[in-house]
């Protein structure tokens, strides 16, 4: 008897390399003693207090849920939760008057919802939505997902492990050549680690006014830079008085779950200062009814927080993963200084190129594969095996190119800190292991 046929798209499916790693050692039969898992930007740190309060007391009489009725809220969420959106970019000096705030099922629902609305018809190659390469891996799976097509403007790392733009002259070039619906950025850059300044973002802009697209910017980690000579950069710090014609084409992806460290809360939001985009994007979601009710509750709280405590708040976030980020650096370059190590500018992640210190052939997916499914070192006096993110996956390649993630990897710095301290003699241990029998 036949069996129904899968659809191409369903076929085609491979795991996100962000999961790869962890899917791999579930089915590991004989596991080590311990393991250590930066795959993922999975915070392991405490939520905010004042969410944490309502975390504790969803029975409280004041609770919406005493009762235990848990009921739809409108499509664009509760106001109190889209208020907490606006209180933080309040309280980061940015003005909010003008802001459209839809939330949903955590920042991943934004990303569909945005290509969704900037993007041509499906299955053309109209209206891409333009990327900085490497990209964070989802928006180019959503984008497979719905049929729409991306390009890609490429960075690159440098032997000193800085990522550089191409000139603006060449960016408008791809312009030109692709004619995009929108260009994504992410300013505190997921998964490079690198910061985009304020002149940066400014010449993105002026491109996007000259050639009518849409200027889109992920804002996961918008508080997270670790340079003191810089600061607080947004897309939302971008005015018509600097760059004449930005408003009403802006759009940022916010979220719970890295700054607030409220990952499995699943609370994001679309932010715009387009009524129009907001409106469509908004019946659009209609299908998926509303975003969950309880995440949303919990969120709510930071609306009534003062600008004081969300600063004290973002500043205890900085200071501890910058102390985490330079640690693991340093850690690295001692263990094989032959590794490139991403310069620790921004976010959460760092890059780790072995370019110069394997051998011909080597395979990203492959030693993340082999540290999952059968490596281990002894760190400690404990057998210990390491999961991280192969880099392939975050570069949008077409044929024929050659993928510079085939040497690079992605670390996320939530683990504890006794843990983190463990990964640079950790991760070069099991490298050294996976040459030496290749």
């Amino acid at each position: 008897m036949s069996k129904p046929v899968l659809s191409a798209h369903f076929e085609s499916r491979t795991p996100s390399d962000v999961r790869l790693a962890q899917m791999k050692y579930d089915e590991r039969e004989v596991k080590p003693a311990a393991v250590i898992n930066v795959g993922i930007g999975n915070v392991s740190l405490p939520t905010n207090p004042a969410m944490m309060k309502r975390m504790f007391e969803l029975n409280a009489p004041e609770s919406p849920f005493a009762n235990g009725v848990v009921r739809y809220s409108g499509t664009a969420g509760t106001v109190e939760a889209q208020n907490a959106f606006k209180n933080i970019l309040k309280s980061e000096g940015f003005d909010t008057s003008k802001l459209h705030v839809q939330v949903t099922d955590g920042g991943s629902s934004g990303m569909e919802l945005l290509i969704l609305g900037v993007c041509g018809p499906a299955g053309t190659d109209e209206k891409p939505l333009m990327m900085i390469d490497p990209a964070y891996t989802n928006y180019i799976s959503f984008a497979e997902r719905v049929g729409r097509k991306t390009a890609t403007i490429k960075r690159k790392m440098g032997e000193d492990g800085k990522f550089s733009l191409p000139s603006m002259e060449e960016v408008e070039e791809m312009i030109k050549a692709n004619n995009p619906g929108a260009l994504l950025v992410i300013p505190y850059d997921n998964p490079t680690g690198q910061y985009y300044t304020y002149d940066i973002l400014r010449d993105l802009a002026k491109l996007c006014v000259k050639y009518n697209m849409w200027m889109v910017s992920d804002e996961a980690y918008r508080e997270l830079y670790y340079d003191e000579n810089e600061a607080l950069v947004s897309i939302w710090g971008l005015t018509d008085a600097e760059v004449p014609g930005i408003e009403g084409r802006r759009i940022s992806i916010e979220t719970a779950s890295k700054v607030w460290n409220a990952c499995g809360l699943r609370i994001g939001a679309v932010i715009t200062d387009s009524p129009e985009f907001s409106n469509r994007s908004i019946a659009e979601y209609t299908a998926n009814l509303c975003a969950n009710v309880i995440g949303q509750y919990i969120f709510g709280a930071l609306a009534h927080e003062s600008k004081e405590d969300i600063l004290a708040w973002c500043k205890q976030q900085r200071d501890y993963y910058k102390d985490q980020i330079v640690k693991v650096y340093n850690g690295l370059k001692e263990q094989e200084p032959g590794l490139i190590v991403s310069s620790p500018d921004a976010s959460i992640y760092s890059v780790i190129d072995v370019r110069n210190v394997v051998k011909p052939g080597f395979d990203s997916i492959e030693f993340v594969l082999y540290c999952a499914g059968k490596g281990s070192a002894v760190i400690d006096g404990v057998e210990t095996t390491l999961l991280v993110a192969p880099m392939k996956g975050f570069y949008d390649i077409k044929a024929g190119e050659e993928n510079p993630g085939s040497t690079q990897f992605r670390i996320s710095f939530v683990e504890s800190p006794e843990n983190m301290a463990k990964i640079p003699e950790l991760f070069v241990t099991l490298l050294r292991q996976y040459e030496a029998q290749r």
